[in-house]
């Protein structure tokens, strides 16, 4: 995987990918960077990237010419590429997309700033407007560098397959709780099942902790669930256990 990242400010996402387990897996070959500086594609002295909007109103937009100079070196790579324009009028950003988006051979990001970007280059070179959110960021390196994150962990050899299987999203449900030494902390302990060294029992336990949590924080991940058929047997038993009703959510019951 190669991401490619078009900004004005290329040190924000240069350090990303120069720590932690980014870092090792550019060391090994997995992933490939490169930042593209959009002021180095303005041609006047004053590397001029941004102008007022047509038709008046706050701020200033980024200007097309350089950005269509950046976009179009970008695109010379022989790989297939898939370019994206972080925007917060894009399509929403979850673990579905980003499993989609894991599995190109190229990302292409294009980090707005101001108030976007000319509508021209989104017609004549974005394949997909995403957004991280429903609010509103300076900086589209933020939202880049979340896309990035999100994505770059599911291609694979970067972590082991095991750390991803019961994570959060990972079968419609959120990740169970964790402990870790002490046994005791303050004045909590470890839950019990924890230490008792039943495989069958722990995997019960957690399971069961992954539905109540889910049920708590996000029972509209539940009721997607079952809407699309996730759940097993046992995990549909669970959710019935604590009287919620297909369609229901924790508001409802209330």
């Amino acid at each position: 995987m190669k991401y490619t990242v078009l900004t004005l400010f290329p040190e924000i996402t240069d350090a990303f990918f120069a720590t932690s387990i980014m870092a090792k897996a550019i060391q090994r070959g997995i992933i490939e960077y490169q930042a593209i500086n959009i002021r180095d594609f303005a041609l006047d002295k004053h590397k001029t990237c941004d102008d007022a909007p047509y038709g008046g109103g706050p701020g200033m937009l980024m200007l097309p010419e350089p950005l269509g100079r950046a976009l179009e070196t970008a695109k010379n790579s022989e790989r297939p590429s898939r370019t994206i324009y972080l925007s917060p009028s894009g399509r929403p950003f979850d673990q579905a997309l980003a499993r989609e988006l894991a599995a190109e051979q190229e990302l292409v990001l294009l980090c707005g700033r101001y108030e976007g970007i000319d509508q021209r280059i989104i017609d004549l070179y974005i394949d997909d407007e995403i957004s991280v959110g429903d609010y509103v960021l300076s900086s589209g390196e933020v939202a880049a560098l979340a896309i990035i994150d999100a994505t770059y962990r599911l291609v694979d050899a970067v972590i082991t397959p095991e750390s991803l299987e019961e994570e959060s999203f990972s079968n419609g449900l959120l990740e169970y709780p964790q402990y870790t030494r002490p046994e005791i902390y303050d004045t909590l302990k470890v839950p019990d099942v924890l230490l008792s060294g039943h495989h069958e029992n722990i995997r019960k336990w957690r399971l069961q902790q992954r539905v109540e949590k889910t049920l708590r924080n996000r029972p509209d991940l539940i009721r997607q669930g079952r809407e699309k058929g996730l759940f097993n047997k046992e995990i549909n038993s669970i959710i019935d256990c604590y009287g919620l009703a297909e369609g229901d959510t924790e508001n409802e019951r209330d």
